[in-house]
């Protein structure tokens, strides 16, 4: 599975800088026209990449930003990058949803928790003298 993401042009692109895109690495992307998203009125290129070949989703999207560069000005005023699922943690304590417990022995210690002094009554002489009349 590649890195999925989408970059939306600044503008239309001509069939020329097509080309150039594709031949400087965009051969597997897929283009096609959209609308700016700041404005429904301006239509322009979105480019989907799902990019195998990058060690990660950051290193395929510096790519394809230095890529777009060698087109005279043409800018990238949006990026998209779909939502993607984690994939479930090693944790082999939990089976079908529900958490096992561990050995005894793999199980740490619980300490008790430290008992609180009672408060200490601090008696005015005031307070004293109330009390006693």
């Amino acid at each position: 599975m590649g890195h999925k993401f989408s970059l939306v042009l600044s503008r239309q692109i001509t069939d020329e800088e097509s080309v150039i895109l594709q031949d400087a690495g965009f051969a597997d992307a897929t283009f096609a026209t959209d609308s700016l998203p700041t404005n429904a009125d301006v239509a322009v290129t979105k480019i989907d990449f799902d990019d195998a070949a990058a060690p990660s989703l950051a290193e395929a999207i510096e790519s394809a930003l230095e890529t777009v560069k060698k087109v005279p000005d043409l800018t990238v005023p949006g990026l998209t990058v779909p939502a993607v699922p984690q994939s479930p943690a090693d944790d082999s304590r939990v089976v079908v949803g529900e958490v096992v417990e561990k050995p005894a022995a793999e199980a740490p210690e619980k300490k008790a928790p430290a008992k609180k002094a009672p408060a200490k009554k601090r008696s005015t002489k005031k307070a004293d003298a109330a009390n006693e009349a």
